[in-house]
């Protein structure tokens, strides 16, 4: 067994060395652009207008009520005839999206976390709500977020391999391939377990220690 696995790791290791980086390109893009879309929609749900509540709401509940395979499904063949999408920014876009829903609502959670006596304080002084807002509020809210976050981070890496469907050469992708050439699925996809793991192994290290960096008080606590 060990001779086999050898000899997959030794045939593909530099596809899967690329389709690693593409990985990680993909899962940086959607979430970055899913903490745009997340912090969006947590104001518009925090908002006192009740048009904003509903687009917010609306848009978190079709999301996730939706799967993921349907909305990359969607984004890739389904608007084709009025905007053109390559495949690996169809699956950005798909995975931004779904993934911005859960953003919202961990923004909106830690947001209301906040004491509402700071945002009266900055009143006192002067500060308008904006910038209360900015200063003040988001600071504190991002670094309370941070877990959650972080869980999300997570989950969008392991997602990303349904974007294999539309033809990206990700690491499952590239694990169908070898699979399908090398007539040894269980080594192949086994390899390809091993780094979805190692990723989600260092990423969770690095969340931690930027938790303990951000929040000096909870680790001087425990």
């Amino acid at each position: 067994m060990f001779e086999s696995l050898w000899a997959v790791v030794d045939m593909h290791f530099f596809g899967f060395l690329r389709a690693t980086g593409v990985t990680l390109q993909l899962t940086a893009v959607s979430l970055l652009l899913a903490m745009v879309i997340g912090l969006v929609f947590a104001f518009l749900k925090l908002a006192k207008s009740p048009v904003a509540n509903v687009i917010a709401n609306a848009y978190i509940g079709i999301v996730r009520g939706t799967p993921l395979i349907v909305l990359l499904m969607f984004l890739y063949f389904g608007i084709s005839s009025i905007v053109v999408l390559t495949s690996f920014w169809a699956g950005a876009f798909a995975l931004a999206i779904h993934a911005g829903a859960y953003v919202a609502e961990i923004f909106r959670g830690a947001i209301q976390s906040i004491d509402r006596g700071q945002h009266e304080a900055a009143r006192s002084l002067g500060m308008s709500t904006r910038k209360t807002m900015r200063l003040i509020i988001l600071p504190q809210s991002f670094r309370r977020a941070i877990p959650p976050l972080g869980n999300q981070f997570i989950i969008g890496l392991k997602d990303s391999s349904l974007v294999a469907f539309l033809g990206v050469s990700e690491i499952y992708s590239t694990a169908m391939t070898a699979a399908a050439a090398n007539f040894r699925p269980f080594e192949t996809y086994l390899i390809a377990g091993l780094y979805y793991l190692v990723l989600v192994l260092a990423f969770t290290a690095l969340v931690n220690r930027l938790e303990a960096r951000l929040t000096p008080d909870r680790r001087a606590t425990t």
